[in-house]
Order: structure tokens, then sequence, then C-alpha cells
């Protein structure tokens, strides 16, 4: 089923999951939605199974035609985005009817919109997934950003996670029937509203480092520097001491990992990092901080916390409770 025609495909519009894991061994970074929060949360709203494939968009969106209509939800960052010249806001799925076209432009708040579909969107996996890792030219779609002419058709409706939300019949030119849609109450989208404190644990090399170093570090304000992309988050600000950079044998690097590279500025590794480095690693941001990270534009100003181990678990395994809370999710007014 034709599910989405690419009028304008925006800044950066690729097709991402929750990424695949377990290939670092492999050389093989696990890519994935740059905020995995925003991607699981529209999935919800739409009634597919979390990991299902979905549209991310960088900065500025695009604009598509869905020939056959869709279950659709945005969430992540606000674009502004309108269906035939009515505002649709973010955070709540809504009806597509056959032929209408969806129109977003640029960022009003963070980096990254998803525009999620009921039955995700289909694309021959790579290792498992279907996320696009632009660096390998991998997975997603032909391995690249999307472009103007593009045809994206919808995955098998074995995604879903059996909500409440029927499938929509393919070949069909009637208006998608549902038993409503559905919206992120504004008391839980402030809970997901990214953070510009970083929460970070030790890393692996912090004790190379000084306690005059460590005071810059979580006492300073460093901004998103312009070469920040999927690959790392460069920053600028106050360098950390000499004393540490560089001299070690290259080891295995995790997402979201603090490297001080040569000259003392920091850089953040996101989803489609190297998988080895030989820059010590002074801190981790902490697993329920990677949506911040994900929504965090190019000027943004941020600043670190260190935080326990043990509180870094609780407070992934708070936010993965309340990704699963059945309250989550409510029934907008008005629906029939």
């Amino acid at each position: 089923m034709r599910v989405m025609e690419v009028l304008a495909p925006g800044l950066l519009t690729t097709v991402q999951d929750l990424g695949r894991e377990g290939f670092g061994p492999l050389g093989v970074s696990p890519s994935g939605a740059a905020d995995p929060v925003a991607l699981r949360i529209g999935n919800r709203l739409v009634g597919n199974a979390e990991s299902a494939a979905a549209l991310e968009m960088t900065l500025l969106g695009g604009t598509f035609l869905f020939p056959e209509g869709a279950l659709a939800a945005l969430t992540g960052s606000d674009f502004g985005a309108a269906l035939e010249g009515k505002d649709v806001p973010p955070w709540t799925s809504f009806e597509v009817k056959p032929g209408q076209t969806l129109r977003l432009g640029p960022t009003r708040s963070g980096a990254r919109c998803y525009l999620c579909i009921q039955g995700g969107i289909a694309v021959k996996p790579f290792l498992g997934s279907a996320s696009t890792h632009l660096l390998s030219g991998l997975g997603g779609y032909e391995g690249r950003a999307l472009r103007k002419g593009d045809v994206l058709e919808k995955a098998d409706s074995d995604g879903a996670t059996g909500t409440d939300l029927p499938a929509f019949s393919a070949g069909s030119n009637r208006t998608l029937r549902t038993n409503g849609c559905k919206k992120v109450t504004p008391k839980i989208q402030e809970r997901f509203r990214p953070r510009k404190i970083l929460r970070v644990t030790s890393g692996p090399q912090s004790g190379w480092f000084s306690r005059a170093a460590e005071k810059v570090l979580y006492g300073g304000t460093y901004r998103v520097s312009e070469e920040a992309n999927r690959m790392g988050l460069r920053l600028h600000g106050p360098p950390i001491p000499e004393g540490a950079h560089g001299g070690m044998i290259s080891e295995g690097v995790s997402l979201g990992a603090v490297q001080i590279a040569a000259g003392g500025m920091p850089i953040i590794l996101f989803v489609e990092q190297q998988t080895t480095g030989g820059y010590a690693k002074i801190a981790n941001v902490i697993s329920a901080d990677f949506g911040s990270l994900g929504q965090l534009r190019p000027r943004d100003e941020i600043r670190f916390k260190r935080v326990t181990f043990e509180t870094a678990r609780k407070l992934l395994m708070e936010q993965e409770k309340l990704l699963t809370a059945e309250d989550l999710i409510v029934q907008t007014k008005g629906d029939r």
C-alpha cells in the first residue's frame, strides 16, 4: 500500500525505529531514533508496536501526500504541522483522509519530530532493524535521507499492539474509521520535556581526571556546536584541563559517552557513533536522558550533573513505568 509520497523532504528526514543493538563488536553502531521516547509514544498513539518504523525529521519538516489516507501521530518537537491548512498539534493522533497533504515547517522547540502511521513504514530490514545508518548508507529507505518523489509503503498490520484501533484496509478509498483519536496529556508531556541539565554517571576513565577538571566539567555551561550530528555532539565551553587527552589504546565506546578530545572539548557520542575510540571518557549520559540528547539543537546550552549508578537505574525504571502506564494515552474530547 502506497501510504505516503514525499512532496518535500525537509532538511533531514529518515526512516528510523529503535535501532539495532548488539552489533558493536562488528563495528556497527545501533542508529535508530535520536529521541526514542518520542518514537515509542508516537507508535503507541496509533496502535503500533513501540519499535515500528516511522519518520524522523530534523530541524525542518517535510510535506507528505497520503494517497489512501492513514491514522497518524506527531511527537517530539513542534514543527508547526498543518493538515490541509488546519493545525495539527503534536502528541496527538489524527486521521488523514485519502488525498490529503500534511505540511511541516521549521521547529518551534527542539531538534526532531516523529511522524508515526498506523501499521508502520515498510522498508527492507538490515540486521533486524529498519533504522537508517547515514554514514554507512545502510538500512532505512535505500540507506539515505528521503528525497522529493520517494514513495513509502505501509508495513504489515502485524506490528500493531492489539489496541482498539483497527487496521486500515489496503486499497480502500474511504476515510479511516477508528474508535477516536488519542493524545498524551499535558502532565505527561511535561514529564518528558527535554532537559538542558544532562545527568551523567562517571565514565570508565573518570579517575584519570583531576578534581579541578571535574569541577570545570560540572560547573561549566557548554554550547552544542554547528558540527553536531547523529554521530556525536561536539560542545564548546570551558576546556577540561590538560593531562588526560589521548594516549590510550582504543576501546569500545557506549551511546552517550562523554569523550574529552584534544584541546579539552567534550564530545557526546550519539546514535551513529563510532564503536571504538581512543579519547578518555570522563562521564556517560544516563539512559533516561537519551531522549533529551536527541532534541538538542546547535547553539543550545547544556550543563552536566553527576548521579550515581543506582540513581541512573532508578530514573530509567521510573521512565519505563511511565511509558507503559495505561493513563499515558487518553481519548480526545468529542470523539465518536
